[in-house]
Order: structure tokens, then C-alpha cells, then sequence
């Protein structure tokens, strides 16, 4: 009897070892789709260079799938209602994950019980361009034009409660000014119409819009970080420039449907977090004036939490609304 229960001791330790094992060592067996939830935007960028290395990581295919709308709610409703199975994951940004749930009279999704965060990648400041054509050169001259000339400044957006949409409308808020809201599916359509002058201003992130400042398509005017941008330093903040709250940060993560397993979540945490610091990834991000975080899944669900009341504040004092 002692030598049986000896073997079935034995046979249970190695069960158990081998079922660790496995937990640790979780791979997809079919390709990866990664949705991102708006089009033409650093979402995508970021999305991209995630991609090409993570797929070499997990070996299996990892693609990339815009599906824009609603503000970022059609793509990451579709990621909340995937099977937890490790093939889909979402870029998940300001917008469908902290933005809309206030925003939206009503949502497809909780972000916080649909969806299963992986980590904080990346975050940025946002620069406030604007057309060359406007005769505006600084944040008082801006505000000064705006406030001359009530209700011809008219602004873009990368979509309806983006921090692109909500930062501007925080800024109308107190610097008391008007601006006719113009939302977009996306950076690239916003900025074509920004540089042809079909709107007056916007709030992009500096990957979105530096080689239209370089060519002097755009004017950058100012950031809305609380610090300069290191390559940038002589663009004021919003801070400095006589407006202390209108301080707004964007950022992007990689989040899986709720109830993924969490050895699912944390074979893809280890494995993005990996990619975010190859060097050749690192120096892309940062050339695109992003800070990488490379948060840990509970950092980056802390986040969120502490974001959507951030952004909820900002929306209730603003009266922005879906339009």
C-alpha cells in the first residue's frame, strides 16, 4: 500500500509539473488577429511593429484588423465579445476604453468587465497644430483669433470622444473660446482635411502630424504634456502658456477578451513587453515622441480604472457629447 500511494504521489507531482508546465508555456495553434479599433492612426502603427515581432515570438501568424467606428466601440465590442481563447486581441486606447463609457448615453461593452487587460504600452502628450493659412503663431494668438472671429474655427478630431476631441473641448473650456467640432474615422482623413485647409486646428499626436510640421504643411503651436517634448523644446506647453488644467494624456494597450486565461495573459504580457523594449522597436516608438510603459495586466487595469472617472470629470465639466 505504501509503494502504491508512493507511485501515485510520484505520477500526481509529475502531473502537476507537467500541467505548470504547459500553463507557462501556452502558444496559439492558429493565427492571431490583433483589432484595432480606428484607421490610419499610431493605434495602427503600434499595432504593426507589435505585430511582425510578436509573430515570430508565438509562432504562429499575427494580423492586423482596423475595425473603425462609433468612436473605437465597434472594434473593441468585438474584441469583448470574442471567445477567451488567446486569437483576438485589441489595441485599446483613451476613447472605447476611458472615454465612452461617459460619453456614450449607452455602451456595447464595459471595459472593465469585457475586457482583460495584457499591458500599458505606450503613452504621449498631444501637439495642437494648425492650418499655416489661420494667422495664428502662439496659444494666445490662437485663442485671441477664436474669440475675434466666434463661430469660424472649426477643428478636427481622430474620432468622437477621442482624447483628440476631449482635449480640444477641455481647452475651449478654459480658455472660454467656441470651435465647431469635426470628428473623423481616424488620423489620416483628419489630417488631409487639416492640411487642406477644409478645418482650422486640431489635437494629434506627434507621430500623426511631425512631417507635416517639418514641411510646413502644419504650424505646432503648443503640447498638451506637463513638460516640453525633448525634441520640440521650443514649443510651449499648454501649462505654461496660462492654462494649468489643460493637461491631457493619449495612450495605447493590448487587452484580450474577459475571461482569458491567465496563463494566456501572461505569455502575451511577457512576450509584447519583450518586443516594446527591442531596441530597433524602442527607438521607433520614441521617434514618435511615445514614452513606452511596458506595464505589468494589473498596472494597466489600475489605469484604466483611475482614467475613466479622469476622463468622465473632463466630459461632464466640458458638456461634450456624441454627436
Amino acid at each position: 500500500m505504501h509503494a502504491f500511494l508512493k507511485a501515485l504521489a510520484t505520477a500526481t507531482a509529475g502531473l502537476l509539473l507537467a500541467g505548470a508546465a504547459a500553463a507557462q508555456e501556452w502558444s496559439p495553434t492558429k493565427p492571431v488577429r490583433i483589432v484595432v479599433p480606428i484607421t490610419g492612426s499610431t493605434n495602427d502603427v503600434l499595432a504593426r511593429v507589435v505585430a511582425a515581432k510578436l509573430q515570430e515570438l508565438i509562432g504562429q501568424p499575427v494580423v492586423v484588423d482596423n475595425r473603425p467606428g462609433a468612436g473605437g466601440n465597434i472594434g473593441a465590442d468585438f474584441v469583448a465579445k470574442s471567445p477567451p481563447d488567446g486569437l483576438t486581441l485589441l489595441v485599446g486606447y483613451n476613447g472605447p476604453i476611458a472615454i465612452n463609457p461617459t460619453l456614450f448615453a449607452k455602451m456595447p461593452f464595459d471595459p472593465v468587465k469585457d475586457l482583460a487587460p495584457i499591458t500599458l504600452a505606450v503613452s504621449s502628450p498631444q501637439y495642437l497644430v494648425v492650418n499655416p493659412a489661420l494667422p495664428v503663431k502662439s496659444v494666445k494668438e490662437f485663442v485671441g483669433w477664436a474669440r475675434t472671429n466666434a463661430g469660424q474655427l472649426s477643428y478636427a478630431s481622430v474620432a468622437t470622444g477621442s482624447a483628440s476631441h476631449l482635449t480640444m473641448e477641455m481647452f475651449k473650456a478654459a480658455a472660454h473660446f467656441e470651435a465647431t467640432h469635426v470628428p473623423y474615422r481616424g488620423a489620416g482623413p483628419a489630417i488631409t482635411d487639416l492640411v487642406a485647409g477644409q478645418v482650422q486646428a486640431a489635437f494629434l499626436v506627434p507621430g500623426n502630424v511631425q512631417q507635416f510640421v517639418k514641411e510646413k504643411r502644419l504650424r505646432l503651436i503648443a503640447t498638451s504634456g506637463q513638460k516640453r517634448f525633448p525634441s520640440t523644446p521650443d514649443v510651449p506647453t499648454l501649462v505654461e502658456s496660462g492654462y494649468p488644467d489643460v493637461v491631457a494624456t493619449s495612450w495605447i494597450g493590448f487587452l484580450a477578451p474577459a475571461g482569458t486565461p491567465r496563463n494566456i495573459i501572461d505569455r502575451y504580457n511577457k512576450e509584447i513587453v519583450k518586443v516594446l523594449h527591442m531596441p530597433d522597436v524602442r527607438e521607433k516608438l520614441e521617434s514618435m515622441e511615445f514614452e513606452v510603459v511596458a506595464s505589468t495586466p494589473a498596472q494597466f487595469g489600475d489605469w484604466i480604472k483611475a482614467e475613466i472617472p479622469r476622463w468622465g470629470k473632463v466630459i461632464k465639466a466640458t458638456g461634450a457629447k456624441v454627436d
